[in-house]
């Protein structure tokens, strides 16, 4: 009898020594080796999935926070002539949108302003913990007639560099100036004369063509000036060209120069008005831009 108890107690002990028993008493939950979901490193779904949101996805409304954005979104200002006239700085991207609009990315047939990415090129940084490595975006943006702009931005990520690139290209918009080549008929196709710019050692020269001659130019070159809506043009380019960002730039600065010339056309007694601040001063001071109030609980 003493020999049948050590063996039943034995019995017992081993059984609730066995975690898979442990775990049937409890209901199946145990500490086993399984593939359960438990908190290790799995693959699971719980860090950092949320919604994908698109391009325009979660997309607010405007809030204006300064003058000129006030004035744009009540219908003060009519174009963006008004803002190059009295060179009043932009400093809102959402001003661009709402004067040229925003088409699809980089599609031949969108309507309003579109933008391409010209080039996206990883910088690195020297640091104690070794090297830190960031991209670097250059992105062009237009709407063909006669509006372009060119926005540079350094990111730890891509998606964040094309991004910032964009909003810089919005605020660096300038009006291109198209002329004719011969005879004034039909619609402006070319620049009104030579023009040149300079960034680094590339050095970009602008030359007037007849119509129909198309835009002579290098790849990138020719894009910037099809976003700029000129139609006739040839180029001519000097120095380390395979820079292309030194190269963007330079064609950048020199079709931005088609409106520092005063041609004879432009000798006409212009007459001139109040700025759109001094116009609206009333309006401006008594719809001030809210602003954010912090509350301390006692």
């Amino acid at each position: 009898a003493l020999c049948l108890s050590l063996r039943l107690l034995a019995f017992a002990e081993s059984k609730n020594s066995n975690p898979n028993n442990m775990a049937e008493e409890r209901g199946g939950f145990g500490r086993g080796r399984g593939r359960g979901r438990g908190r290790g490193r799995g693959r699971g779904r719980g860090r950092g999935r949320g919604r994908r949101g698109g391009r325009d996805g979660g997309k607010e409304a405007w809030v204006p926070v300064t003058k000129l954005g006030r004035l744009v979104k009540e219908g003060y200002i009519k174009s963006l002539e008004e803002i190059y006239l009295f060179s009043l700085p932009i400093k809102e991207a959402p001003i661009i949108d709402h004067f040229l609009g925003g088409g699809e990315r980089g599609g031949p047939d969108a309507k309003g302003l579109k933008d391409e990415v010209m080039k996206i090129m990883p910088v690195q940084k020297q640091t104690r913990a070794g090297q830190r490595t960031r991209f670097k975006a250059f992105v062009i943006v237009g709407d063909g007639k006669g509006h372009v702009g060119l926005g540079v931005k350094c990111a730890s990520e891509v998606a964040n560099a094309i991004r910032g690139a964009i909003t810089a290209a919005k605020l660096a918009v300038v009006p291109i100036r198209r002329g004719w080549w011969g005879a004034r008929f039909g619609a402006p196709h070319t620049i009104p004369c030579k023009v040149s710019g300079r960034c680094g050692s590339v050095m970009v020269r602008l030359i007037p063509a007849p119509r129909g001659s198309g835009i002579v130019a290098a790849p990138a070159l020719k894009k910037l000036l099809h976003f700029a809506g000129v139609e006739d043009v040839y180029t001519s380019a000097c120095g380390k060209t395979r820079t292309l960002g030194n190269f963007i730039k330079a064609g950048y600065n020199a079709i931005l120069q088609t409106y520092s010339y005063l041609t004879p056309d432009l000798w006409d007694a212009s007459e001139y008005a109040m700025s759109p601040y001094q116009e609206f001063t009333d309006f401006l001071r008594d719809n001030k831009a809210a602003k954010p109030v912090k509350t301390i609980d006692a």
